[in-house]
Formats: structure tokens, C-alpha cells, sequence
């Protein structure tokens, strides 16, 4: 009988303590700072940039050279070669920091340097869509 008391109690112990161990509060930094959410663009297909164009506020941006941009670019694109954009001055012709930017450039190569180089410098909705050799649509000649 003594034995059964002895693996009862001992029982008791055992649920006791593993019903307290859940319940202890999180630890937190008092006065830590929030971590921030690095700025990032985002890599899309030519179809979801497309149906991104229909919005007429979205900017068309070709990173390619100007005698690049003479001989076929998409209807609607800003010139603005990939050589001139920095991470240190903004373009001129991109003025707000919350537009919707479409970036691209012949392969994919550029469009991705330059997308980097405009989040870089604050553009908040940057999208990068490749090069135009995979463009299924029509171009501007």
C-alpha cells in the first residue's frame, strides 16, 4: 500500500512541474530595436508584367544602351541605361520613391544589376522582368 502512495505522489510531482514548465513568459529585449526588413525586388515573368502595364501609373524601365532601345523596346518604356544608374544619385526621370517600377534589359542581366542598384537608393516597388529577347508581346520599333 506504501508503494502505491510512493508512485502516486511521485506521479503527482511529474505532472506538476510539467504543467508549469509551459506557462514561463517569453524573454524580451527591453528597448532592443525591431529588426528591418531589408528592401528587395521582386523577379516576375513577362506575363505578369504585362497585366501590371495595364495600371498606366506603372513605369516601363529599359536599362539597355540607347542604340539598343532604337531598334525595338516596349511601348511606353523610359530609357534609362544600366552604366548610368548608381547607388549613390537618383534618376531624374524617377521621381517617386513609391512607383511601381518595371525594370528590363535584352537578357535578364542588366535589369537584375539595376533593380538592385533602385532599391538601393529607396524605390519600394521595384520588379524585374527579365530581358526582352523572352518579351512574347510586341515591341516599338
Amino acid at each position: 500500500m506504501g508503494k502505491v502512495f510512493l508512485g502516486l505522489g511521485v506521479l503527482a510531482i511529474v505532472l506538476v512541474v510539467a504543467g508549469c514548465a509551459g506557462r514561463s513568459k517569453p524573454e524580451v529585449a527591453v528597448g532592443a530595436p525591431a529588426p528591418v526588413a531589408r528592401a528587395q525586388y521582386r523577379k516576375i515573368s513577362p506575363q505578369e508584367a504585362k497585366s501590371m502595364m495595364a495600371d498606366k501609373s506603372v513605369i516601363i524601365l529599359d536599362v539597355r544602351t540607347e542604340a539598343e532601345f532604337t531598334q525595338g523596346h516596349i511601348e511606353g518604356a523610359i530609357l534609362i541605361p544600366n552604366e548610368t544608374i548608381t547607388t549613390t544619385v537618383r534618376p531624374a526621370a524617377l521621381t517617386d520613391l513609391n512607383a511601381v517600377v518595371l525594370v528590363y534589359c535584352r537578357s535578364g542581366n542588366r535589369s537584375s544589376q539595376a533593380a538592385k542598384k533602385l532599391v538601393t537608393l529607396g524605390y519600394a516597388q521595384v520588379y524585374d522582368f527579365g530581358g526582352i529577347i523572352d518579351w512574347p508581346y510586341e515591341v516599338v520599333r
